[in-house]
């Protein structure tokens, strides 16, 4: 599928930041002219998955997070969010809802829920001391242009 757009955001895994990463994606994805609850969803998702880096990947320390945006011809939005943090040692373990590494802090482990919920379709790739990869895939409804015959 052809790439019609792209672009790819460093930020360091700062909790303020979680807002920035989610509406820059937002605004990165307006151009498709999505509805708000398309907008919505996937700014909660990305929320979702930069605050699992920040939080999880690098614990007490800051590190890098990359968020990177595809658009495709057919109206997929894909979103990548990667951090070079602790990795997750069992990726299947930690999607299952629920599941907290942080019940201190009173965590709710519904984060990969959440993305899941939001996004058609979700992958996690991990690799224990190198890090972590969420790519989340979204399509946009493409709707008639205004003033367009039925």
């Amino acid at each position: 599928m052809k790439v019609l757009n792209y672009m790819e955001l460093k930020i360091p895994s700062k909790s303020q930041n979680e807002a920035f990463a989610r509406v820059a994606v937002a605004a990165f994805v307006a151009q498709l002219d999505p509805t708000l609850d398309e907008v919505t969803e996937i700014k909660t998702a990305v929320s979702e998955a930069v605050t699992n880096s920040i939080i999880h990947a690098y614990e007490d320390k800051i590190g890098e997070i990359i968020i990177k945006g595809k658009i495709y011809e057919n109206y997929v939005v894909e979103i990548e969010v990667i951090d070079f943090g602790k990795g997750i040692e069992d990726v299947e373990l930690a999607r299952q809802p629920l599941f907290t590494t942080k019940p201190d802090q009173e965590r709710s482990g519904m984060g990969f829920t959440v993305m899941e919920t939001f996004m058609d379709k979700l992958e996690v790739t991990s690799e224990v001391g190198r890090g972590t990869c969420v790519r989340m895939f979204k399509a946009i409804k493409k709707r008639k242009s205004e003033g367009a015959e039925n």
